[in-house]
């Protein structure tokens, strides 16, 4: 079996969304997905990877996972990765579809029978029709589009948005208040009117639900360290899950003294690329929890050695996933793979919406539990109406 064409498809709707389908000589084709700066990706996948891809054995993952390693762009999250993650998502389906196995088989076969999710509560609005992706927009306002405009509830509404999760059997909810306060300074300051604001949510959540819910703390890596500690003073009382990323992941000392000063554990962190950098983040005790992002890190061989890598630490994943849907796929399977899975990220406002335009199978998620995906590889493929809208951007390169 020979890859015979690279194929990227981009929808101007989810334009931070690329999806990736590697197409071969007997008529098998693996999909893929990452997520962010897309037009880059695709960029690096077809004028470079594509060029290490064709006329070569798609069932040789780890070679293919080596050769595609570039001699810049080869650490941290940037274009290069993210495309590499792209072709190793792809690389995997393909090979579950020859097999006839979904991927979590091919890993080693299920740790865990079903995996705790938790709900990241983002909002319908937070990836669509968003070219100018960022932090500071976080896609609020306008009419709702479904029941789960969790973003807008988490904001004011947070008692009765923790009561609805729990009612679906969802006992884990990620917020950001804080993100607003930080770009007046650059990070390195939050006034008390502001700190008091942000942790108004955290309040309302324990007063309506009580310790029935694990609030996961989401802080973008947007703070600088004097903020950052403050805030996480200010916290303890609610008894945090997490501090995710409470500070930019680029001095691994600075996150260590962090986490040394509060009990509750750090999580990081998607910002961070492959097993390299997790390495040096366990070495120095900066992260009691590892959050390696798939579509990011470089694809599920990645991932898979960084969950084994944690495990020698004695710490445990939790799979990052407010992207696409096949990121959340992929990341199910080796959540449920991996012996040291904490928990599974979701966004209820992405499986139960904008994913049912987009792919042919979502996640079976019940009761706050997320459970194997059925069908060979990751087990989904785009929707055929995919590619008949008039906003989508194709891109092949072919075999010479």
């Amino acid at each position: 079996m020979k890859i015979t064409r690279v194929e990227t498809i981009r929808l101007d709707e989810f334009s931070n969304l690329l999806w990736l389908r590697l197409h071969t000589d007997e008529g098998v084709i693996g999909l893929g997905e990452t997520f962010f700066g897309a037009r880059a990706a695709e960029a690096y996948i077809h004028e470079t990877a594509a060029h290490t891809l064709l006329g070569r054995d798609p069932l040789q993952i780890e070679r293919l996972h080596r050769d595609l390693i570039p001699y810049i762009g080869f650490i941290g999250t940037g274009a290069e990765t993210r495309g590499r993650s792209a072709i190793d998502l792809a690389l995997w389906d393909l090979w579950g579809r020859v097999a006839d196995q979904p991927v979590y088989q091919l890993l080693g076969g299920l740790t865990h029978d079903k995996m705790r999710i938790y709900n990241t509560c983002a909002g319908y609005r937070y990836v669509r029709s968003r070219p100018n992706w960022s932090l500071e927009d976080w896609g609020t306002g306008g009419e709702a589009e479904g029941p789960y405009e969790d973003l807008e509830a988490f904001l004011h509404n947070a008692d009765e948005l923790a009561l609805n999760l729990l009612e679906q059997g969802i006992t884990g909810m990620k917020i950001w208040p804080f993100d607003f306060a930080a770009k007046e300074s650059g990070g390195y300051y939050i006034s008390n009117a502001d700190l008091k604001a942000a942790l108004e949510p955290f309040a309302k959540i324990r007063k309506a639900v009580g310790d029935k819910m694990d609030i996961m703390v989401e802080l973008h890596s947007l703070w600088r360290f004097p903020a950052a500690i403050k805030i996480a003073e200010a916290l303890e009382e609610f008894d945090p899950f997490w501090y995710e990323d409470p500070i930019r992941m680029d001095s691994i000392d600075a996150v260590a003294e962090f986490a040394s000063a509060t009990n509750v554990p750090v999580c990081a962190s998607e910002t961070l690329g492959s097993r390299y950098e997790h390495k040096q983040i366990l070495e120095a005790g900066a992260a009691g929890i590892i959050m390696p992002d798939l579509t990011w890190c470089g694809g599920i061989t990645e991932a898979k050695k960084i969950a084994s890598l944690a495990d020698t630490y004695h710490r445990p994943i939790a799979p990052h996933d407010c992207s696409g849907p096949l990121a959340l796929m992929a990341s199910i399977h080796v959540s449920l793979n991996a012996p040291n899975t904490l928990i599974q990220e979701t966004v209820r406002a992405f499986y139960t919406g904008w994913y049912k335009e987009l792919v042919t199978v979502l996640p079976d998620i019940r009761e706050g539990y997320v459970y194997p995906p059925e069908g060979p590889g990751l087990g989904a493929d785009l929707l055929p109406e995919v590619f008949e809208r008039k906003d989508i951007h194709v891109t092949v390169t072919e075999a010479e």
